[in-house]
């Protein structure tokens, strides 16, 4: 079992990459061939920016590791409202409601464990493959024209006064940003006991919900289903080092990130001898390549919506 890290400055270590991602002026992701989320950039600059948050991220892991020693269960069905803030300067950009519906799908199948290839989990897997046990619910979309042409990862599209849209209800409501990131981003997402004004997940539109063959291999709005779970406060699987903790005990330890669609068995260089669980949402394999989430990954995101959670305001 790997050994649970409890201190929440340890994530400055691991996340110590530079967020170079300005206001980039050139939409880039149409050449995306390896899946390049964010987050651990984004928490990197908000933990130097903000001493208080490693703090509230520490004692929200303490919180989490002991909901799920005792077996603390949520009281109630989770059931998460979302607000989509579509950020536009193209007919492309401005996705149909359609498109943002099928995101909307896309979530309520993976984290309910109906998604179609939910049975393509290999038996070494199977007896740790969780339903997660929450449903997502749009309320509202809303749209806005801009001039820029990409928005970087500094959170600009989460502020009107920079052009983009304010987070509505963040206590209470999932907010999703469908924007052009740029810079080869496909989305980033900040995780529990960040600023609520910043609070929520940023999908690059071109990749947002059941989008078209162009899209490939990015296209089955997987990269929400990943980002979500940071904001649930999932990790990557590889736990952003070599061989690292993801601080999940059920998740084989990988030795890095993997990419594309890794053939079954994919044996990890991390000993002792094991297969790597390339097909879990939390690596960064291509769309149809991720497809569970563990029993464990499931403990420690509904750790959040028990009573005294971070998100304990939702769904309940």
């Amino acid at each position: 079992m790997k050994k649970i890290i409890l201190i929440a400055t340890a994530f400055l270590m691991l996340f110590s990459c530079q967020n170079d991602q300005t206001e980039l002026t050139s939409h880039t992701t149409n050449a995306i061939t390896r899946r390049t989320c964010a987050s651990q950039d984004v928490l990197a600059e908000q933990l130097k920016a903000d001493p208080t948050l490693a703090l509230r991220m520490n004692q929200i892991e303490a919180f989490t590791q002991k909901t799920m020693l005792t077996n603390r269960l949520v009281n109630g069905k989770i059931v998460i409202p979302v607000v989509v803030n579509v950020l536009y300067r193209t007919a492309a950009e401005n996705i149909s409601d359609a498109q943002i519906q099928s995101q909307i799908d896309v979530l309520n199948k993976d984290y309910t464990a109906t998604n179609s290839d939910f049975k393509s989990i290999p038996s070494e897997f199977s007896g740790v493959a969780a339903d997660i046990g929450i449903t997502f619910e749009l309320v509202n979309t809303i749209r806005k024209s801009t001039t820029k042409t990409s928005w970087g990862t500094r959170d600009a599209m989460k502020n009107s006064k920079k052009g983009g849209i304010n987070p509505t209800s963040p206590t209470t409501t999932l907010n999703i940003w469908a924007c052009t990131i740029g810079g080869g981003i496909l989305g980033y997402a900040q995780f529990p006991g960040g600023s609520l004004a910043t609070d929520g997940v940023v999908i690059d539109s071109f990749y947002f919900g059941s989008s078209s063959a162009a899209s490939y291999p990015y296209n089955l709005g997987r990269t929400a289903s990943h980002e979500v779970g940071h904001w649930m406060n999932l990790r990557h699987i590889w736990g952003d080092a070599s061989c690292g903790d993801d601080l999940v005990s059920d998740t084989p330890v990988h030795k890095t990130a993997n990419f594309g669609v890794p053939t079954y068995p994919y044996v990890s260089v991390c000993l002792p001898t094991h297969n790597e669980m390339t097909m879990n949402y939390m690596d960064y394999t291509d769309d149809r390549g991720m497809y569970m989430f563990t029993n464990g990954q499931k403990a420690r995101m509904s750790a959040l919506f028990v009573s005294g959670g971070a998100r304990a305001g939702f769904g309940i």
